[in-house]
């Protein structure tokens, strides 16, 4: 059972890695509709759903129902906060980030720790990605990397720097094997890193971590 939280370019390759693995209960959780201008990097959404105006997580849940009718998909349009986070986490078993702000991040991080649900971290801008698995009480989580949220407006985001689709699809599907290691019981497999990846200039870095373990 996965949640999926953001269903934006991560999310799109997030939430159909998943289904298509055959995970048996995905959870989408998006509060935006697909735009003429995601459609270069969001490969569920098409120009029909732009025109029909269809929050992003019904639009998702359609496509990947015909892909693999055996898994259940449960798409809420809402907008995860500190008042939600916790109810759409219940009775999950890893959580995937598909977000686009560390705002959002941050909460899931603490609801993870809390809770004791592994969660996979990603981000994308321009070319450059990266992600980072979160198991809870054995590696080090996101306040361990950056002690404290970036004040909104003081780093680059999507909107004003943009991303290139290539990167999208590296680091989400980095970080779907990540949860189907988890998912599958094969924690001992799970990657112990930050894995920062850039495209344009072909650099691919791994750091260690461990030591940032409070």
């Amino acid at each position: 059972r996965a949640l999926v939280c953001g269903c934006g370019a991560l999310g799109n390759v997030l939430s159909a890695t998943l289904v298509r693995a055959g995970v048996g209960s995905v959870r989408i959780v998006d509060r935006d509709f697909a735009e003429t201008n995601n459609l270069q990097r969001q490969m569920l959404f098409d120009e029909d759903d732009v025109a029909r105006g269809i929050p992003k997580a019904i639009a998702a849940a359609e496509k990947l129902k015909k892909a693999n009718s055996t898994v259940r998909i449960d798409a809420i349009v809402a907008d995860v906060n500190h008042t939600n986070i916790e109810e759409f986490l219940e009775g999950v078993d890893v959580i995937v980030d598909g977000t686009d702000n560390f705002e959002t991040r941050f909460l899931i991080n603490d609801a993870s720790v809390k809770h004791d649900v592994p969660w996979v971290y990603g981000g994308c801008l321009g070319a450059e990605g990266q992600t980072m698995t979160i198991l809870p009480r054995e590696t080090p989580c996101l306040r361990c990397l950056m002690q404290e949220c970036p004040p909104p407006g003081t780093t680059p985001t999507c909107d004003v720097a943009g991303v290139l689709a290539p990167i999208v699809s590296v680091i989400a599907s980095i970080q779907a094997i990540e949860a189907i290691k988890i998912l599958s019981g094969n924690r001992q497999s799970v990657s112990r890193m930050l894995t920062v990846v850039e495209l344009w200039d072909n650099h691919i870095r791994q750091v260690d971590v461990a030591s940032l373990r409070d």
